[in-house]
């Protein structure tokens, strides 16, 4: 059984610190990664992999908190939510000056070309710019311009970029797919951490963005401490009869639809990617595909890494034993 392998990292938001995952089952099952494409977040962690920074990457996402995940956060009004210059920043003292061409590992990061309406394959030149052009995903990284282009996410037009390794010489294609519809149930395994802050990154960034007033104006979200107090919150609408009830016999109100903009977008762009990820592996199909579901998190649920690198490695074990045993 061949051990080459030609690994595709797709983009999927916070998910893809799954991929820290399959690398770690990959290379315990003795598998060689000779060749890594990768979009988004799949560029990032493909990219941090090939230039041999995994492990210093993996220890700084695993001490991330709420709190350290929000002072990342260095909030722009332009193009995007945020300039990304904190966290890429960080990637970059990790990394140093390296371009793609001197990596140990061939590497290919997709981006989608704005200008001119067109996929944009990274094989040499800056790592660090390849990367954040990759992962620059909308409404939340401003995009990055480069040589009278403006580049952003390459999920928008290829989240699954197989097609950049099918000419490698390898064993095998392993593909991950961050926004499987899931036929198998997996959930984010408990991990014990310290007790929550007060102020949590969920509520935090289903509040923060593009908060707008009466005349259009951007308003950041008021502290918690000025929140209104519970008796003044407006009161849902009566419920038709028939609706559902609580145990104790109230009715209750399902929420429909996303509770922020920022995840009325998120929303649409994973269903883009979804339906986009099918059509890629229906015309180039791997020989492994290892499924990450799409619902085990939410897109930007980056402090969870230790629980999504322990379930991409749980998801690529079960699916290499399913390979293995078939050959």
């Amino acid at each position: 059984m061949g051990k080459r392998v030609a690994l595709v990292l797709g983009s999927g938001g916070a998910r893809g610190y799954a991929h820290i995952g399959v690398i770690d089952e990959l290379e315990a099952r003795g598998y060689q990664i000779c060749c890594i494409a990768g979009c988004s977040m799949g560029a990032v962690v493909g990219g941090i992999h090939a230039a041999g920074k995994l492990a210093e990457y993996r220890a700084w996402i695993e001490s991330l908190d709420y709190l350290d995940v929000l002072r990342l956060v260095d909030v722009s009004f332009s193009l995007g939510m945020m300039r990304g210059e904190k966290v890429f920043g960080r990637i970059r003292e990790m990394l140093g000056e390296v371009n793609i061409e001197d990596l140990p590992i061939p590497f290919t990061a997709v981006a989608t070309d704005l200008t001119n309406q067109q996929e944009i394959w990274f094989q040499e030149g800056d790592l660090h710019q390849a990367m954040r052009a990759s992962a620059a995903i909308p409404s939340i990284f401003t995009p990055v311009l480069q040589d009278q282009r403006t580049l952003v996410d390459g999920g928008l037009l290829n989240p699954l970029p197989i097609v950049p390794v099918v000419s490698s010489h390898c064993d095998l294609i392993v593909a991950v797919n961050l926004n499987a519809a899931g036929t198998r149930h997996y959930q984010l395994p408990d991990i014990e951490r310290p007790p929550a802050m007060r102020l949590s990154l969920d509520g935090l960034l289903n509040r923060l963005p593009f908060k707008r007033n009466g005349n259009g104006q951007v308003q950041l979200p008021s502290p918690p401490e000025e929140a209104e107090p519970e008796a003044q919150q407006p009161v849902a609408a009566p419920l038709k009869p028939g609706s559902p009830r609580s145990a104790s016999g109230a009715r209750v109100m399902d929420q429909v639809g996303p509770a922020s903009l920022l995840e009325l977008v998120n929303q649409s762009f994973e269903v883009m990617q979804t339906s986009l990820a099918q059509y890629k592996i229906a015309g180039y199909p791997p020989d492994v595909l290892i499924n990450v579901p799409r619902k085990v998190c939410r897109f930007f649920d980056f402090h969870r890494a230790q629980e999504l690198i322990a379930l991409g490695r749980q998801i690529a074990s079960d699916t290499l034993d399913s390979y293995e045993a078939s050959q």
